[in-house]
């Protein structure tokens, strides 16, 4: 699995940070950075809910 961020569609709200802080941080210019882009499969639900939390679809998982 591999989380993929849109930073054309990102607006920097937070949604991700709020519900997954392990895996997404806004920086000090509200930013998104991505802290583990290839979580372990045990984490695949918490990330997919994070992701699909995502209210302007910024964020998608592969594999």
């Amino acid at each position: 699995m591999r989380i993929v961020v849109d930073r054309g569609a990102c607006e920097g709200l937070g949604m991700c940070e709020a519900m997954a802080g392990d895996f997404f941080e806004l920086d000090d210019d509200d930013v998104m950075r991505v802290l583990d882009e290839a979580p372990a499969e045990r984490h695949r639900a918490h990330v997919h809910a994070a992701v699909q939390a995502c209210p302007v679809l910024a964020l998608t998982l592969e594999g």
